[in-house]
Protein backbone atom coordinates (compact mmCIF):
# COMPACT_ATOMS: atom_id res chain seq x y z
CA UNK A 1 0.00 0.00 0.00
CA UNK A 2 2.81 2.40 0.84
CA UNK A 3 4.28 1.83 -2.62
CA UNK A 4 0.93 2.69 -4.19
CA UNK A 5 0.69 5.86 -2.13
CA UNK A 6 4.17 6.92 -3.21
CA UNK A 7 3.33 6.26 -6.87
CA UNK A 8 0.12 8.26 -6.54
CA UNK A 9 2.03 11.13 -4.95
CA UNK A 10 4.49 11.10 -7.83
CA UNK A 11 1.61 11.15 -10.30
CA UNK A 12 0.10 14.18 -8.56
CA UNK A 13 3.50 15.91 -8.77
CA UNK A 14 4.20 15.28 -12.44
CA UNK A 15 0.73 15.61 -13.98
CA UNK A 16 0.22 19.32 -13.13
CA UNK A 17 3.72 20.06 -14.42
CA UNK A 18 3.05 18.27 -17.71
CA UNK A 19 -0.36 19.91 -17.99
CA UNK A 20 1.13 23.38 -17.44
CA UNK A 21 3.63 22.68 -20.20
CA UNK A 22 0.79 22.06 -22.63
CA UNK A 23 -0.46 25.57 -21.87
CA UNK A 24 2.82 27.24 -22.82
CA UNK A 25 2.55 29.82 -25.62
CA UNK A 26 6.19 29.32 -26.66
CA UNK A 27 6.34 32.77 -28.25
CA UNK A 28 9.12 33.28 -30.76
CA UNK A 29 9.89 36.93 -31.64
CA UNK A 30 10.58 37.58 -35.32
CA UNK A 31 12.93 40.44 -36.20
CA UNK A 32 11.25 42.45 -38.97
CA UNK A 33 13.26 45.70 -38.92
CA UNK A 34 15.97 47.34 -36.84
CA UNK A 35 15.05 47.04 -33.15
CA UNK A 36 11.59 45.74 -34.12
CA UNK A 37 10.06 42.37 -33.26
CA UNK A 38 6.73 40.68 -33.96
CA UNK A 39 5.05 37.76 -32.23
CA UNK A 40 2.84 36.32 -34.96
CA UNK A 41 -0.34 34.50 -33.98
CA UNK A 42 -2.07 31.68 -35.82
CA UNK A 43 -4.63 32.38 -38.57
CA UNK A 44 -7.31 30.49 -36.67
CA UNK A 45 -10.37 30.97 -34.50
CA UNK A 46 -10.04 31.10 -30.72
CA UNK A 47 -9.76 27.58 -29.33
CA UNK A 48 -8.60 25.59 -26.33
CA UNK A 49 -5.80 24.28 -28.54
CA UNK A 50 -4.25 27.66 -29.43
CA UNK A 51 -5.09 29.49 -26.20
CA UNK A 52 -6.33 32.49 -28.14
CA UNK A 53 -2.92 33.07 -29.73
CA UNK A 54 -4.37 34.31 -33.01
CA UNK A 55 -3.15 37.90 -32.77
CA UNK A 56 0.02 39.71 -33.77
CA UNK A 57 1.70 41.63 -30.99
CA UNK A 58 4.95 43.57 -31.32
CA UNK A 59 7.65 45.48 -29.51
CA UNK A 60 10.34 48.02 -30.34
CA UNK A 61 13.63 48.08 -28.44
CA UNK A 62 14.72 51.70 -28.18
CA UNK A 63 17.68 53.36 -26.45
CA UNK A 64 15.35 54.41 -23.61
CA UNK A 65 13.50 51.13 -23.25
CA UNK A 66 10.92 48.86 -24.87
CA UNK A 67 7.62 49.96 -26.42
CA UNK A 68 4.99 47.21 -26.58
CA UNK A 69 2.12 47.21 -29.07
CA UNK A 70 -0.76 45.06 -27.75
CA UNK A 71 -0.47 42.45 -25.00
CA UNK A 72 -2.39 39.42 -26.25
CA UNK A 73 -5.39 37.40 -25.09
CA UNK A 74 -4.53 36.40 -21.51
CA UNK A 75 -2.37 37.05 -18.49
CA UNK A 76 -0.40 33.93 -19.37
CA UNK A 77 0.27 35.35 -22.85
CA UNK A 78 1.37 38.69 -21.42
CA UNK A 79 3.78 36.94 -19.06
CA UNK A 80 5.16 34.86 -21.94
CA UNK A 81 5.54 38.03 -24.00
CA UNK A 82 7.47 39.69 -21.20
CA UNK A 83 9.82 36.70 -21.02
CA UNK A 84 10.27 36.80 -24.80
CA UNK A 85 11.22 40.48 -24.58
CA UNK A 86 13.70 39.76 -21.77
CA UNK A 87 15.35 37.14 -23.97
CA UNK A 88 16.02 39.84 -26.58
CA UNK A 89 17.05 42.76 -24.39
CA UNK A 90 17.74 43.71 -20.79
CA UNK A 91 16.18 47.14 -21.32
CA UNK A 92 12.98 47.75 -19.33
CA UNK A 93 9.52 47.97 -20.85
CA UNK A 94 8.63 51.66 -20.60
CA UNK A 95 5.36 51.94 -22.55
CA UNK A 96 2.50 49.63 -23.53
CA UNK A 97 -0.10 50.52 -26.15
CA UNK A 98 -3.52 48.88 -26.51
CA UNK A 99 -4.69 49.29 -30.11
CA UNK A 100 -8.39 48.69 -29.40
CA UNK A 101 -10.83 47.00 -27.03
CA UNK A 102 -11.05 43.49 -28.49
CA UNK A 103 -9.92 40.91 -25.92
CA UNK A 104 -6.99 39.39 -27.81
CA UNK A 105 -5.32 42.81 -27.83
CA UNK A 106 -5.51 43.85 -24.16
CA UNK A 107 -6.13 40.90 -21.81
CA UNK A 108 -2.37 40.44 -21.35
CA UNK A 109 -2.18 43.84 -19.64
CA UNK A 110 -1.80 42.33 -16.16
CA UNK A 111 1.73 41.25 -17.03
CA UNK A 112 2.58 44.93 -17.63
CA UNK A 113 0.78 46.43 -14.65
CA UNK A 114 4.01 48.14 -13.53
CA UNK A 115 4.29 50.02 -16.83
CA UNK A 116 2.24 52.94 -18.25
CA UNK A 117 -0.45 51.42 -20.49
CA UNK A 118 -1.94 53.87 -22.97
CA UNK A 119 -4.85 53.69 -25.38
CA UNK A 120 -7.10 56.02 -27.28
CA UNK A 121 -9.54 57.67 -24.84
CA UNK A 122 -12.55 55.90 -26.38
CA UNK A 123 -10.75 52.55 -26.22
CA UNK A 124 -10.25 52.99 -22.47
CA UNK A 125 -13.99 53.60 -22.10
CA UNK A 126 -14.82 50.56 -24.21
CA UNK A 127 -12.53 48.29 -22.19
CA UNK A 128 -14.08 49.56 -18.95
CA UNK A 129 -17.58 48.95 -20.33
CA UNK A 130 -17.09 45.62 -22.10
CA UNK A 131 -13.84 44.17 -20.77
CA UNK A 132 -15.30 41.83 -18.15
CA UNK A 133 -17.83 40.38 -20.60
CA UNK A 134 -15.04 39.84 -23.15
CA UNK A 135 -12.91 38.09 -20.51
CA UNK A 136 -15.78 35.80 -19.50
CA UNK A 137 -16.31 34.85 -23.13
CA UNK A 138 -12.60 34.13 -23.56
CA UNK A 139 -12.74 31.80 -20.54
CA UNK A 140 -15.49 29.88 -22.36
CA UNK A 141 -13.58 29.80 -25.64
CA UNK A 142 -10.05 28.91 -24.51
CA UNK A 143 -10.52 27.52 -21.02
CA UNK A 144 -7.58 27.13 -18.65
CA UNK A 145 -5.28 29.34 -20.73
CA UNK A 146 -7.18 32.22 -19.12
CA UNK A 147 -6.54 31.23 -15.50
CA UNK A 148 -5.98 34.30 -13.25
CA UNK A 149 -6.72 36.69 -16.14
CA UNK A 150 -8.58 39.81 -15.11
CA UNK A 151 -9.19 43.08 -16.88
CA UNK A 152 -6.35 45.56 -16.39
CA UNK A 153 -7.50 48.94 -17.68
CA UNK A 154 -5.17 51.30 -19.53
CA UNK A 155 -3.56 53.64 -17.04
CA UNK A 156 -4.20 56.71 -19.15
CA UNK A 157 -5.21 58.09 -22.54
CA UNK A 158 -2.89 58.45 -25.49
CA UNK A 159 -3.47 62.06 -26.45
CA UNK A 160 -0.50 62.91 -28.64
CA UNK A 161 0.05 62.49 -32.37
CA UNK A 162 3.82 62.03 -32.18
CA UNK A 163 6.23 60.65 -29.62
CA UNK A 164 10.02 60.50 -29.73
CA UNK A 165 11.24 57.44 -27.84
CA UNK A 166 14.91 56.47 -27.76
CA UNK A 167 15.71 57.33 -31.37
CA UNK A 168 12.34 56.23 -32.77
CA UNK A 169 9.78 58.75 -34.00
CA UNK A 170 6.35 57.21 -33.46
CA UNK A 171 3.25 58.61 -35.13
CA UNK A 172 -0.18 57.70 -33.73
CA UNK A 173 -3.20 57.69 -36.01
CA UNK A 174 -6.74 57.42 -34.70
CA UNK A 175 -9.21 55.47 -36.83
CA UNK A 176 -12.63 53.93 -36.27
CA UNK A 177 -13.35 51.47 -39.09
CA UNK A 178 -12.81 48.19 -37.26
CA UNK A 179 -13.97 48.75 -33.68
CA UNK A 180 -15.04 52.38 -33.37
CA UNK A 181 -11.67 53.38 -31.85
CA UNK A 182 -8.61 51.94 -33.57
CA UNK A 183 -5.01 52.97 -32.92
CA UNK A 184 -2.53 52.65 -35.78
CA UNK A 185 1.14 53.33 -35.07
CA UNK A 186 3.70 54.35 -37.67
CA UNK A 187 7.36 54.10 -36.73
CA UNK A 188 8.74 56.77 -39.03
CA UNK A 189 12.28 55.74 -38.12
CA UNK A 190 12.00 52.20 -39.51
CA UNK A 191 9.01 52.56 -41.86
CA UNK A 192 7.02 49.87 -40.03
CA UNK A 193 3.26 50.44 -39.90
CA UNK A 194 1.56 48.70 -36.97
CA UNK A 195 -1.96 48.54 -38.39
CA UNK A 196 -3.57 46.31 -35.78
CA UNK A 197 -7.04 45.08 -36.82
CA UNK A 198 -7.52 47.84 -39.33
CA UNK A 199 -5.70 45.36 -41.56
CA UNK A 200 -6.16 41.58 -41.76
CA UNK A 201 -3.90 39.77 -44.21
CA UNK A 202 -4.65 36.34 -45.66
CA UNK A 203 -7.08 35.90 -42.80
CA UNK A 204 -10.73 36.97 -43.05
CA UNK A 205 -11.62 40.13 -41.17
CA UNK A 206 -14.05 40.36 -38.25
CA UNK A 207 -16.90 42.86 -38.03
CA UNK A 208 -18.71 42.74 -34.65
CA UNK A 209 -18.13 46.43 -33.83
CA UNK A 210 -17.47 48.15 -37.13
CA UNK A 211 -19.42 51.41 -37.49
CA UNK A 212 -19.73 50.63 -41.22
CA UNK A 213 -17.83 49.12 -44.09
CA UNK A 214 -17.80 52.50 -45.81
CA UNK A 215 -15.96 54.00 -42.83
CA UNK A 216 -13.47 51.14 -42.81
CA UNK A 217 -12.84 51.64 -46.52
CA UNK A 218 -12.28 55.36 -45.99
CA UNK A 219 -9.74 54.64 -43.24
CA UNK A 220 -7.90 52.20 -45.51
CA UNK A 221 -7.67 54.90 -48.17
CA UNK A 222 -5.92 57.06 -45.59
CA UNK A 223 -3.56 54.22 -44.65
CA UNK A 224 -2.66 53.63 -48.27
CA UNK A 225 -1.29 57.19 -48.55
CA UNK A 226 1.27 56.66 -45.78
CA UNK A 227 4.90 56.14 -46.75
CA UNK A 228 5.55 52.82 -45.04
CA UNK A 229 8.01 50.03 -45.75
CA UNK A 230 6.05 47.10 -44.32
CA UNK A 231 2.84 46.44 -42.44
CA UNK A 232 2.24 44.42 -39.29
CA UNK A 233 -1.45 43.46 -39.58
CA UNK A 234 -3.53 42.59 -36.55
CA UNK A 235 -3.91 39.06 -37.90
CA UNK A 236 -1.96 37.23 -40.58
CA UNK A 237 1.62 37.40 -41.86
CA UNK A 238 3.83 40.45 -42.16
CA UNK A 239 3.24 42.32 -45.42
CA UNK A 240 6.46 43.57 -47.00
CA UNK A 241 5.01 43.75 -50.53
CA UNK A 242 2.19 46.28 -50.02
CA UNK A 243 -0.51 43.69 -50.76
CA UNK A 244 -2.56 43.66 -47.57
CA UNK A 245 -4.41 46.97 -47.91
CA UNK A 246 -5.31 46.17 -51.52
CA UNK A 247 -6.63 42.78 -50.42
CA UNK A 248 -8.65 44.39 -47.63
CA UNK A 249 -10.16 47.02 -49.94
CA UNK A 250 -11.11 44.43 -52.55
CA UNK A 251 -12.76 42.21 -49.96
CA UNK A 252 -14.65 45.03 -48.23
CA UNK A 253 -15.97 46.32 -51.56
CA UNK A 254 -17.13 42.82 -52.51
CA UNK A 255 -18.70 42.31 -49.08
CA UNK A 256 -20.54 45.63 -49.19
CA UNK A 257 -21.83 45.01 -52.73
CA UNK A 258 -22.90 41.47 -51.85
CA UNK A 259 -24.90 42.57 -48.81
CA UNK A 260 -26.51 45.46 -50.69
CA UNK A 261 -27.54 43.25 -53.60
CA UNK A 262 -28.90 40.58 -51.27
CA UNK A 263 -30.99 43.16 -49.41
CA UNK A 264 -32.31 44.57 -52.68
CA UNK A 265 -33.34 41.06 -53.71
CA UNK A 266 -35.08 40.47 -50.40
CA UNK A 267 -32.93 37.50 -49.40
CA UNK A 268 -33.26 36.18 -45.86
CA UNK A 269 -30.26 36.16 -43.56
CA UNK A 270 -29.93 32.39 -43.91
CA UNK A 271 -29.99 32.69 -47.69
CA UNK A 272 -27.24 35.30 -47.58
CA UNK A 273 -25.12 33.12 -45.30
CA UNK A 274 -25.35 30.37 -47.93
CA UNK A 275 -24.00 32.56 -50.73
CA UNK A 276 -20.63 31.47 -52.17
CA UNK A 277 -17.43 33.34 -51.39
CA UNK A 278 -15.93 35.10 -54.40
CA UNK A 279 -13.17 32.90 -55.81
CA UNK A 280 -10.65 35.70 -55.21
CA UNK A 281 -11.05 35.25 -51.46
CA UNK A 282 -11.61 31.51 -51.03
CA UNK A 283 -8.00 30.83 -50.04
CA UNK A 284 -8.12 33.40 -47.24
CA UNK A 285 -8.18 31.67 -43.85
CA UNK A 286 -11.65 31.45 -42.25
CA UNK A 287 -13.26 33.13 -45.27
CA UNK A 288 -16.58 31.28 -45.03
CA UNK A 289 -17.00 31.28 -41.26
CA UNK A 290 -16.18 34.99 -40.95
CA UNK A 291 -18.54 35.79 -43.85
CA UNK A 292 -21.33 34.03 -41.97
CA UNK A 293 -20.55 36.02 -38.84
CA UNK A 294 -20.46 39.26 -40.79
CA UNK A 295 -23.90 38.56 -42.25
CA UNK A 296 -25.16 38.04 -38.71
CA UNK A 297 -23.49 41.27 -37.55
CA UNK A 298 -24.41 43.59 -40.41
CA UNK A 299 -27.16 42.30 -42.68
CA UNK A 300 -30.03 43.78 -40.68
CA UNK A 301 -28.62 47.27 -41.35
CA UNK A 302 -28.59 46.58 -45.08
CA UNK A 303 -32.17 45.32 -44.92
CA UNK A 304 -33.24 48.41 -42.97
CA UNK A 305 -31.65 50.66 -45.62
CA UNK A 306 -34.12 49.28 -48.16
CA UNK A 307 -37.10 50.74 -46.29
Amino acid sequence: MSVMIRLFALWLFFVPTAYAATLAYNLEPQSIAKNTWVLQGKSEDFSKKNGGNIVNTAFIVTEEGVVVFDTGPSRRYGEAMRKAIAAITDKPVILVLNSHHHPDHFLGNQAFADVPIKSLPETGKQIAQHGNAFAENMYRLVGDWMRSTEVQLPSGPLDVEYMQVGGHKLRFIQMTGHSGADLVMMDETTGVLFASDMVFFRRALTTPHTPGLDIWLSDLTTLSTLKYDRIVPGHGPLDADHQSITEMVDYLRWLDATLKQAAEQGLSMNEVMSLPIDERFRTIALAKSEFVRTVFHLYAKYEAAQF
